[in-house]
C-alpha cells in the first residue's frame, strides 16, 4: 500500500469523517489518497478558519477534528487554531506536509521546522520518517489528542515518505476506562460539604461532557445546592433552573461575585486555571474542591484544599449518593443575589434605542433561537454580555472561547458546528472586527450548501479595548476603522444580505434567516457607549448594597 493510502486509512480507522484544510504541492499523495475515501474533504480559503472548523469539531464530538495544510506558510497558518485547541482543550489533529527529507532540490525555500515550531502549542509532534511508522504514529497522535487533557497533535507527513509503500498493519482504537477517584477522596470531599454552611457549585468547561450533564443534574436537584458556570460551562444544566446563580463573565464585582463571597466551600468541577478565573481564592477566604479529570494546575488565584481526580461523571454520581442533605445550609444570601440579578438581567431587553443595545440584541437572539439551537460567538466585547444575559438551555449550545479568547473563530466554528448538527439552527454572531478576519469563509458556507445565520454586529472599533480604554482612563484613540457595506459583501459570496435599521426589525428578521434555507448575513449597528458605565460601575455599586 502506498504511504498517503494507508495514511487514509489509518484516519478512517479511527472514524474520521472530514479533513479541513487548504492542500499544497506536497499533500498531492495524500489528496489522491482522499479522493477514494469516504473522508469528506472541505476545503476552506484560510488554514486558520480549517483550523477553527477541525477544533469545533473536537469540541462538539469529543473526537480529534482534522484539518491539513502544505508546508512553510500553510502550516504557521494554523499556530493560532492550535493555540485555540490546546487551550481550550478540543481534541484536534493538524496534518502539515514538507519537501522531501531523503533528497531536496529546492534548499530552504519555504521550509520552516514546523515540528519544533508546534512543541510549546502542542500534546504531541512528530514527523513522520517512515512509511512503516505511519499507523503508531496516526494511532499515538488520536490517542493523545483525545486523552484527558484532551488538545492539538500535529503530524509531519514528508512528500517523498507519502509516497513510499508499507505492509504495515493498521493499529487498531483500544478501549480503556478513565481513572476514578479513590474512595478516600470522595469521603473526604462529602464530608467536607456536608460540613460547610454555605456550599456552591461551579460548573466549568471540562463538565462540558453528556455523561457529565445529566450526573450534575442529578446532583444539584439532589442536594439542593446552588450553581453557577464558567463562560465555557454554560448550558451544562439547563439554566433556567431554578438554582441557577448565573455564569461567571465578569472579573469581580459582579451580582454573582456576591454570592461567591458569602460562600465558605466551592464545588469546582470541570474547571482549570486556563480559562479566566471565576473566583480569586485568598487564604482566609472560602475553601476548594477540585473535581476533575488531572490535579489543579496551582497560580496565586487557585489552590484547592481538596481533589477528587479521576472521571468527572463518576465522581460526581458517587458525591450525590454519599452525600447527605443538611439541616445546616444555608441558601437564602444566594437566593437574595439570583433574585437581584435576575432582575437586572431583564434591564434593557425591550428598549427601542438604536443602534442597538447590547441587552436587547441577547434578549432577541436568546427569543429567535431554539432551545437545542448553537450560537457561536467571535471574540468581543458582546461575548460578556451573552455570556451573563443569555441562558444557554442545553450543553454546548453556547460555543465561546475563553481561553485563547481569539478573534476570527466565530464563522468557522458555526459552519464546523452546522456540518455535525445540520438539523439545529445555528447562528455565527461576530463583531465586525472579528468578523473580517474569517470572511472569506462565507465563500466555503455558501459552496457547502450550509443553512446558517451570520449576525455582524457593527460599530466600527474595537469594541472590547475601547471598553478597557475608558475602563482604564486612556482616551480614546487608535481603534476605529471603515467596513465595506456588508450587504453587497454578502451578496457577492452568493449569501443573502440583510440589514437592520430600527431595534423592532431585528426580531422577525432574525425569524425570517433562520426559517430560510441558506447562508444569511445581517448587519446590526450595536451602541456600546454605556458598556463603561454598566459594566464597570453601575452593576458594581448596585451589587455592593446587596
Amino acid at each position: 500500500m502506498k504511504a498517503s493510502d494507508l495514511f487514509v486509512a489509518a484516519l478512517e480507522s479511527e472514524g474520521v469523517e472530514y479533513i479541513f484544510g487548504i492542500p499544497g504541492e506536497e499533500n498531492l499523495d495524500l489528496l489522491d489518497s482522499l479522493k477514494v475515501s469516504p473522508i469528506r474533504l472541505v476545503l476552506t480559503r484560510h488554514e486558520q478558519a480549517a483550523g477553527f472548523m477541525a477544533a469545533t469539531y473536537g469540541r462538539l464530538t469529543a473526537r480529534p477534528g482534522v484539518c491539513l495544510s502544505t508546508l512553510g506558510p500553510g502550516a504557521t497558518n494554523l499556530v493560532t487554531a492550535a493555540a485555540y485547541a490546546q487551550l481550550g482543550a478540543m481534541p484536534m489533529l493538524m496534518i502539515t506536509g514538507q519537501k522531501p527529507i531523503r533528497e531536496s532540490k529546492q534548499g530552504q525555500f519555504q521550509i520552516v521546522d514546523v515540528v519544533d515550531m508546534m512543541r510549546p502549542l502542542t500534546k504531541y509532534t512528530r514527523q513522520i520518517t517512515s512509511a512503516h511508522s505511519i499507523p503508531a504514529n496516526v494511532r499515538e497522535a488520536m490517542r493523545q489528542a483525545e486523552d484527558e487533557r484532551p488538545g492539538a497533535v500535529h503530524l509531519e507527513l514528508p512528500e517523498d515518505i507519502a509516497g513510499e509503500h508499507s505492509d504495515a498493519p493498521i493499529i487498531r482504537r483500544s478501549r480503556f476506562d478513565i481513572p476514578q477517584a479513590t474512595d478516600h477522596a470522595i469521603a473526604e470531599a462529602a464530608g467536607m460539604i456536608e460540613s460547610a454552611q454555605r456550599p456552591l457549585l461551579l460548573i466549568g468547561a471540562g463538565a462540558n461532557r453528556k455523561v457529565t450533564c445529566s450526573a450534575l443534574a442529578r446532583f444539584i436537584d439532589r442536594t439542593g445546592i446552588p450553581f453557577f458556570s464558567t463562560q465555557m460551562g454554560k448550558g451544562v444544566v439547563d439554566e433556567r433552573h431554578p438554582l441557577y446563580l448565573g455564569t461567571a463573565a465578569l472579573s469581580s464585582g459582579d451580582y454573582l461575585h456576591r454570592a461567591i463571597e458569602s460562600s465558605d466551600l466551592i464545588i469546582n468541577v470541570g474547571h482549570d486555571v486556563v480559562e479566566k478565573p471565576p473566583f480569586f481564592m485568598q487564604p482566609d477566604g472560602f475553601k476548594v474542591i477540585h473535581v476533575n479529570y488531572l490535579t489543579a494546575r496551582i497560580d496565586p488565584v487557585y489552590y484547592p484544599q481538596q481533589g477528587v481526580i479521576g472521571d468527572i461523571a463518576s465522581s460526581i454520581c458517587r458525591l450525590t449518593d454519599t452525600i447527605r442533605p443538611q439541616q445546616h445550609w444555608s441558601f437564602d444570601r444566594f437566593l437574595q443575589v439570583k433574585a437581584a440579578l435576575d432582575a437586572q438581567l431583564l434591564e434593557g431587553v425591550d428598549d427601542p434605542r438604536f443602534p442597538i443595545l447590547p441587552q436587547r440584541l441577547v434578549a432577541e437572539v436568546r427569543r429567535a433561537m431554539p432551545e437545542d439551537g448553537i450560537i457561536a460567538l467571535d471574540n468581543g466585547v458582546y461575548k460578556i454580555w451573552f455570556a451573563r444575559n443569555y441562558p444557554a438551555c442545553q450543553p454546548n449550545t453556547v460555543l465561546l472561547d475563553n481561553a485563547l479568547a481569539t478573534m476570527g473563530a466565530g464563522l468557522p466554528s458555526a459552519m464546523a458546528a452546522h456540518l455535525i448538527h445540520p438539523q439545529r439552527k445555528v447562528m455565527a454572531i461576530c463583531g465586525d472586527g472579528g468578523f473580517m478576519m474569517n470572511s472569506q469563509e462565507l465563500e466555503t458556507a455558501v459552496r457547502l450548501g450550509l443553512d446558517l445565520v451570520v449576525l455582524v454586529l457593527r460599530d466600527d472599533a474595537y469594541g472590547m479595548i475601547q471598553w478597557k480604554q475608558a475602563n482604564l482612563g486612556f482616551d480614546r484613540f487608535g481603534l476605529e476603522y471603515g467596513n465595506p457595506d456588508f450587504v453587497s459583501y454578502a451578496r457577492s459570496y452568493g449569501a443573502q444580505g440583510h440589514r437592520v435599521s430600527d431595534a423592532k426589525e431585528l426580531l422577525p428578521l432574525l425569524e425570517h434567516c433562520l426559517t430560510t434555507p441558506g447562508v444569511h448575513l445581517v448587519e446590526v449597528p450595536v451602541d456600546y457607549r454605556d458598556n463603561d458605565r454598566i459594566l464597570n460601575h453601575e452593576i458594581r455599586e448596585r451589587s455592593a448594597r446587596l
